[in-house]
């Protein structure tokens, strides 16, 4: 069997990229400099590869949650969402969240306790997923208005797959604050 070295077989191209979506990312922090930390938080989501844009809401001051509910003895949080333009696979980009509240001093002592930076994959377009690390979408998130509320403040159109429209979720939600 002979080869001719100067012509080598042909290689499969390239395969092609994933579509772009855009990602819901919920962030929270109630230590440290929280402002501060939760924008240079979405700086740096804005610097990952295959991330094309970030729009990060306004930051919300908010009563830190334990398991057993709201704690206005602890320290309070600020909150944001921001919308994450990417082709990044959702459990790339959770992983890379994950990196990231390494970055910023994360530590995992206590479910629900005070932390420097939360990162959280809310939604990723209308992907869904429940494996082990990755629930999509996040599966309390219908139930916080720290999440919603700056969602809608960034997209009134926004839906929460299988939940709905996010402004109909948090009108229920005031509705329920105020019974």
């Amino acid at each position: 069997m002979s080869r001719n070295l100067a012509n080598p077989p042909s290689l499969p191209g390239p395969r092609p990229g994933r579509e772009e979506a855009v990602a819901v990312v919920a962030f929270g922090a109630n230590l440290g400099d929280r402002e501060d930390t939760i924008r240079a938080a979405a700086e740096r989501i804005a610097r990952l590869p295959l991330v094309r844009d970030v729009r990060l809401s306004s930051l919300f001051e908010t009563v830190a949650l334990r398991l057993d509910g709201p704690d206005p003895e602890a320290p309070g949080y600020v909150n944001a969402v921001a919308l994450v333009t990417t082709r990044l696979a959702p459990s790339i980009l959770l992983g890379m969240l994950h990196a990231i509240e390494d970055e910023h001093g994360r530590e995992r002592h206590e479910r629900w306790g005070d932390r420097t930076l939360d990162l959280d994959l809310i939604a990723y377009g209308d992907e869904s997923a429940d494996g082990d690390g990755l629930q999509l979408p996040h599966p309390r998130a219908f139930e916080r208005l720290f999440v919603l509320e700056p969602w809608l403040e960034l997209d009134s159109d926004a839906v929460l797959p299988g939940r709905g429209r996010v402004a109909e979720l948090v009108a229920g939600l005031r509705r329920r604050e105020h019974s």
